[in-house]
């Protein structure tokens, strides 16, 4: 078949693998001009794991692994630690701790020939027919597909133009996080350690990880109404948030942000659809259930989603009808559970006031004044 994939994440480029590797002859759109490499670390876990492992991509994630959640420290508001993650945290077979630029190039290195990779170039239109989607694209070019799968994130086009508005869809979970590059922090004394700070409804943070180093903001929030398209929008949000804390290193990830054209900042949501399908289209990834980053496995549940997917349709002999309902059957439980998990994860990360902080220190593993 003729397939569209819209996004060229970890669920677009999973299914552009899954599906060029079955023969179909897959298209994949970016709108941005390069794959995504900016970004905290993600993580493969579970079955995702045995997904990876049938894709042949096994021994790659493993040798790109990094160990960056384990080396955690939160810090008082001079830089002094006093707690750690437990050691059982970040360090186990089944989770696996990956670059996200590592795992794209993993990825995009397995594409099959027959995969078209189109970056800077986006979906405007859908128009579905008994035999066919028509697509418009941002270019002006237009082009008919058999199917259309949308792997195109939390924010996804083509779920706005065949499912409705994304404020019909997306439950706010009561915070906004933010990510920079901080180049001056890459090669610090500590180089090891990832120190975090909090404050009555906030976080700050950097995390090192191979030779890189980026700045973490978090805050709780009502949602805030801006164009999640417009950076200099955002990083106003972020001034407005931490700009009158003086404490740690809040003012050096802040000007981090003003130096740093392509910040990731984005609220912190799910995505609760009935239905991942409609006639020739289907959703995948974020695009179509966005556990939020607080559940830290929305990269497996991209794999796991494409991996059924395409399985479902070889099954069904290429019958859609058929296929679309099989994969979001099988999809549906992890979602459910990774979507459970995040009951309280913010409230952990960003304590809101000073006695919930005290009482979220207590969790921790001490560690030695000073180090």
């Amino acid at each position: 078949m003729k397939i569209l994939v819209s996004g060229a994440g970890v669920a677009g480029l999973s299914l552009g693998r899954d599906l060029g590797m079955r023969g179909h002859h897959v298209t994949i759109v970016e709108r941005a001009d390069r794959l995504r490499g900016n970004g905290s670390p993600i993580d493969v876990r579970g079955d995702a794991i045995e997904v990876a492992e049938k894709m042949g991509i096994l021994s790659a994630v493993r040798d790109a692994r990094i160990r960056m959640t384990e080396q955690v420290h939160f810090v008082d508001e001079n830089g002094v630690a006093y707690g750690r993650l437990p050691d059982d945290i970040g360090d186990s077979p089944d989770d696996i701790e990956i670059a996200r630029e590592d795992l794209s190039r993993i990825l995009a290195d397995t594409l099959p020939e027959i995969v078209d990779l189109r970056l800077s170039e986006s979906v405007n239109s859908i128009a579905e027919h008994d035999d066919r989607v028509d697509v418009g694209f941002a270019s002006g070019n237009s082009e008919s597909f058999d199917l259309v799968l949308g792997a195109d994130g939390m924010h996804s086009a083509v779920r706005r133009l065949v499912f409705g508005p994304e404020q019909d869809w997306i439950r706010h979970l009561g915070f906004y996080t933010a990510i920079t590059d901080m180049p001056g922090e890459a090669d610090a004394e500590a180089e090891r350690i990832n120190p975090m700070y909090s404050y009555p409804g906030h976080m700050a943070g950097i995390a090192r990880f191979k030779n890189k180093a980026i700045g973490l903001l978090m805050f709780a929030s009502d949602p805030l109404d801006y164009d999640y398209h417009d950076v200099e929008a955002q990083k106003q949000i972020l001034f407005d948030q931490f700009g009158e804390c003086r404490s740690w290193k809040v003012q050096t990830i802040l000007d981090a942000v003003r130096a740093d054209p392509d910040i990731y900042f984005d609220s912190i949501s799910q995505i609760h659809l009935p239905t991942w399908h409609r006639g020739r289209v289907a959703l995948v990834g974020d695009a179509a259930h966005c556990a939020s980053p607080l559940a830290g496995r929305g990269t497996s549940l991209a794999m796991t989603g494409a991996q059924f997917l395409a399985e479902e349709l070889d099954r069904s002999d290429g019958d859609h009808v058929t296929a679309f309902p099989r994969y979001e059957a099988r999809q549906r439980p992890y979602v459910e559970f990774a979507q459970g998990t995040v009951k309280g994860g913010g409230a952990l990360l960003v304590p809101p006031t000073e006695e919930a902080i005290v009482a979220r220190n207590q969790l921790l593993q001490p560690v030695a004044v000073g180090q």
